[in-house]
């Protein structure tokens, strides 16, 4: 190279070099701006969408399945898409690191492979297909990531099609990009036309998987996020779980009408000799272990009962703010909305919250209550070996009237078939002339039917 061109190259390099950008303060600049326009961008989502509450880590779940967040899916999916490959089989190793190292180390290496100057598009075809299929994959993954490998009948059919659309056409793809790239020099167009049908064929098989895919229906599991909250939750598996042997308010000295229990002397958990003296952690304890040779049964699922830890911290919550005075109790809404003269109450607005506070801890499957059953508006009318007495429309005499009046209900020989309800504790008047005012009134179930009956209620107590 003569002098005449160095001086050639070097004028036009200063020319371009002062047509350029600086890094600072031109690209710091701009990098400054875009990462704030993502910062704002985080800061929107998260107040205005946000995440779904989930309950506290409960290592006693068994029936938890963990799940990484969105952007991990697609690995998740891989991990358990990869074992449908019959000459495989499942090597958790080739899914969790081989596939992913191999793929990291490409990446790292590319700029070494790589080393075309060229920045057209067109002169750098084979890394822009591999990348295309790649992100293509990636994004089915993450949309079938919630569909099974296995059915539940057994059948392998859709995790065979995921395999082909996240293993066999991908690898395929990549096998014939580098022969057409390396051996047989093929044109961009057919290499283009690769990519797209391989691309094409993808997104099919991955949309007939979703397709045939059944929806399930997730149930959502309620989080009680504010101190209110857990004490209403607290309140209501209480309600369920303690109020058959401590009664509505812990104060139950003596159990009574509880089999095997019967004149049992307890202290009572409202007590200052038991919410001074022992610890939240201890009372967690207590509730999940149970005293078994006091007749209290595990609570806790560890230990082979039904409540999740969240759930038993939500029970301590309310015990500490409603009967220990050394806290504070917030402002709590009534168990049911005062009546107004002439009103007639309804089961979904006053009976029920009232039954899930006094009665279902006693009167749902698997108690000792004449079969009768209070966890549904078809169940209290309808069950019960008294079922024809239990409740009548209009009718004083009504067996549930009387025994929540402290009335018990003999047979013809005298004999005691019911006792008075709750055994604990005598219901207050204004519960009482609830349930007085449903019966005589028809039980109405909703409050559309209930107001239909407030203009003039055919009964009052």
């Amino acid at each position: 190279m003569n002098d005449d061109t160095k001086q050639k190259i070097n004028a036009r390099y200063e020319s371009e070099l002062g047509k350029g950008e600086r890094f600072w303060p031109d690209s710091i600049y701009k990098d400054l701006v875009v990462s704030l326009g993502i910062f704002v961008l985080l800061i929107l989502l998260a107040t205005f969408i946000g995440i779904a509450p989930e309950p506290k880590a409960d290592p006693s779940d068994t029936s938890y399945i963990p799940r990484p967040e969105w952007y991990f899916l697609f690995l998740f999916k891989f991990l358990a898409v990869y074992g449908q490959i019959p000459v495989i089989g499942k090597i958790e190793w080739l899914a969790t690191v081989l596939v992913p190292g191999v793929a990291v180390g490409l990446l790292t290496l590319l700029p070494f492979v790589e080393k075309s100057s060229s920045r057209y598009y067109a002169k750098r075809i084979l890394p822009i297909s591999i990348m295309t299929i790649m992100v293509v994959g990636i994004v089915l993954l993450t949309l079938t990531s919630e569909v099974p490998t296995v059915a539940a009948d057994g059948s392998k059919f859709l995790g065979i099609l995921q395999s082909i659309s996240g293993l066999v056409i991908p690898i395929l793809a990549y096998i014939a990009l580098i022969l057409m790239s390396y051996v047989f020099k093929s044109s961009t167009r057919v290499m283009i036309w690769t990519t797209a049908l391989a691309s094409v064929a993808m997104i099919f098989v991955s949309g007939t998987v979703l397709a045939l895919h059944p929806k399930v229906e997730v149930e959502e599991t309620e989080v009680a996020t504010t101190l209110v909250d857990q004490i209403m939750a607290g309140q209501d598996l209480y309600a369920v779980h303690c109020t058959e042997c401590h009664g509505d308010d812990g104060s139950v000295a003596v159990i009574e009408g509880v089999e095997g229990l019967e004149g049992e002397e307890i202290t009572p958990i409202n007590s200052k000799d038991v919410l001074y003296t022992i610890t939240d952690s201890a009372m967690y304890e207590v509730i999940a272990y149970g005293r078994p040779n006091a007749g209290m049964t595990p609570f806790g699922k560890a230990y082979g009962g039904e409540l999740a830890k969240s759930e038993i911290d939500y029970m301590i919550t309310y015990m500490r703010y409603m009967w220990d005075d050394r806290f504070e109790a917030p402002e709590i809404k009534p168990l049911f909305p005062a009546l107004a003269d002439g009103e007639v109450p309804s089961y979904d607005v006053h009976i029920q919250p009232i039954a899930k506070r006094y009665c279902i801890s006693c009167h749902r499957a698997g108690k000792e209550n004449n079969n009768y059953l209070m966890t549904s508006y078809e169940e209290m009318l309808t069950t019960g070996d008294n079922a024809d007495h239990n409740i009548i429309k209009g009718d004083e005499a009504s067996y549930l009237l009387q025994v929540i009046q402290e009335q018990v209900i003999l047979d013809e020989n005298g004999k005691e078939i019911i006792g008075v309800m709750p055994p604990t504790k005598a219901l207050k008047p204004d519960v009482v002339n609830v349930f007085k005012l449903w019966i005589m009134n028809g039980m109405p179930q909703t409050k559309e039917d209930a107001a239909a009956l407030f203009a003039a209620p055919t009964a009052a107590p």
